[in-house]
């Protein structure tokens, strides 16, 4: 039995699968709760994943909750079933214990590396993992450099000062002439205006460069 259970997962399932889970919570990975559909009440905050029992599929409320349902969700499904939106993974009967352990512990570890790789900034999402800045459906390239930049902009609550950019971003590199930070904005602002029509991103002032 392990002592710690750090991630909290509630199984929407049918009868049998919410009794044959309930016979072994003692040896999951995590802390398990289990519901049927008709009592679930979203939104699902309290819970880092939500498992769901294909053989509920056809309920009226199923569609539409799983579409609205942004935390993540894992199907429960047979190997003969076309693939079916809105989860981000599926185990298969039948299945061993460790198998669902491994697979809750994956799925989290992927939405932790996300969550950790991907920043929003006003109507954007930066992914320093994908190097993009990305708007609805369209995105624009980003270098190394431009990543930082967003990054310490975004972070900062204050304007910051062309010296402080350069200190931290460049750590005073001998290739960061004094023109440098001009030019990577420029060149910055250049791509989101072309590609979003948006030349407020990136403010200047005396103070400083902000978002």
């Amino acid at each position: 039995m392990h002592s710690q259970k750090s991630l909290k997962v509630l199984c929407i399932g049918s009868e049998d699968l919410n009794n044959s889970l309930n016979e072994v919570k003692e040896f999951l990975n995590f802390d398990l709760i289990l519901a049927k559909i008709d009592s679930v009440k979203k939104p699902l905050t309290d819970y880092d994943t939500v498992l769901i029992d294909e053989l509920i599929l056809d309920h009226p409320k199923i569609k539409l909750f799983l579409k609205d349902t942004r935390i993540l969700k894992l199907l429960v499904s047979s190997s003969n079933k076309k693939k079916i939106p809105f989860y981000e993974e599926k185990i298969t009967r039948p299945f061993a214990i460790n198998d669902l352990n491994n697979k809750i512990i994956d799925l989290n570890s992927k939405k932790s590396f996300l969550k950790n790789s991907t920043i929003q900034i006003k109507k954007y999402i930066l992914d320093k993992n994908e190097k993009k800045l990305k708007k609805d459906h369209r995105f624009i390239d980003l270098t190394e450099k431009e990543i930082q930049l967003l990054e310490l902009l975004f972070k900062q609550k204050k304007p910051i000062l062309k010296k402080n950019i350069l200190e931290i971003v460049w750590k005073y590199s001998s290739s960061a002439d004094t023109h440098t930070v001009e030019t990577h904005i420029y060149r910055l602002r250049k791509k989101v205006q072309q590609k979003f029509s948006d030349d407020t991103l990136i403010k200047n002032a005396k103070t400083g460069y902000s978002i």
